[in-house]
């Protein structure tokens, strides 16, 4: 069949599909044109293709009462140095018996210069969120607890919007595929085209997923620190360590102090007749150096 045929033919389907609407001519010459009026379900022109999708989310939108909210939850809890790291395993640990995924996790010791230290990020389901909160509580004293809400309805509807039309393109290109009258060259063109219309229905299908992810569950990141009465006596202690260690650091440098006297002894004894002598030579040249006529006499 010929490629023009073939668009016709889609371009017939497309029109009993979406009812009654008028397509010009020259959309009935390319299969790629009429990809673009499946994809959008109307008949639109050039100019309008482009913002077809923006417009149907927006009807999407005023048309439905659902809100899509990304929440997040930050809590900074004061617990002892001793119980810190108990105090993270103990809120995996709840977690685990939640509906509720462990998104990341981090424990510091302490060090010469940093104080023990945790942090642990968590997506929980809404219905669970509250006993989780709970559970944090009876692990240390809540500093700090800060709610931020991001509403994503407009790029759910986006992306669902996407796939629905994503979807039904595929499936009319399968159906071409189908046909027995198509050519050779068509089927090729039709397989390019399906390959491309499926690579971009799985990529909008993953970031579904991911909008998903953030919308039907709360992200909740705890930061563990110890008192500050505890920081304070750490620098105490440092300063401690410090006199502790002063008498190492004054053996070492006694130690760095002879090896250098003794690695310059060897030298000193080759040094020395060296100087003497080119003394004793310039002393001489001095004393047999003649004295001007016409300089003053020496009183």
């Amino acid at each position: 069949m010929h490629r023009k045929h073939l668009a016709l033919i889609l371009v017939t389907f497309i029109l009993g599909a979406t009812g009654c609407q008028r397509l010009s001519h020259d959309a009935a010459t390319s299969v790629v044109r009429a990809q673009w009026d499946a994809k959008a379900g109307m008949g639109l022109s050039a100019v309008t293709r482009v913002s077809g999708l923006a417009n149907l989310e927006r009807v999407a939108l005023a048309a439905s009462p659902q809100r899509y909210i990304a929440e997040t939850h930050k809590f900074e809890v004061i617990a002892s140095e001793a119980e810190l790291e108990k105090s993270v395993e103990s809120l995996l640990a709840f977690c685990a018996t939640i509906q509720c995924e462990v998104v990341s996790t981090s424990v510091t010791t302490r060090a010469e210069d940093s104080t023990p230290s945790g942090s642990i990020s968590l997506r929980v389901a809404p219905q669970d969120a509250g006993k989780l909160f709970a559970q944090a509580e009876k692990l240390g004293k809540i500093a700090q607890h800060t709610t931020e809400r991001e509403d994503k309805t407009t790029a759910v509807v986006d992306s669902e919007a996407k796939i629905k039309n994503l979807t039904t393109f595929r499936d009319n290109l399968r159906g071409m595929l189908a046909k027995p009258s198509a050519t050779v060259k068509d089927l090729i063109e039709i397989q390019q085209q399906l390959m491309e219309t499926q690579s971009q229905l799985d990529s909008e299908t993953a970031q579904r997923k991911v909008l998903a992810n953030e919308t039907e569950k709360v992200l909740v990141e705890f930061s563990f620190r110890v008192p500050r009465n505890a920081a304070h006596s750490s620098s105490w202690t440092q300063i401690g360590n410090a006199f502790r260690q002063s008498g190492q650091v004054l053996a070492d440098s006694t130690a760095a102090v002879i090896i250098t006297v003794v690695a310059i002894i060897p030298w000193l004894v080759l040094i020395l007749p060296l100087l003497w002598f080119a003394r004793k030579i310039w002393r001489r040249f001095r004393r047999n150096r003649p004295i001007a006529p016409n300089s003053p006499a020496t009183i």
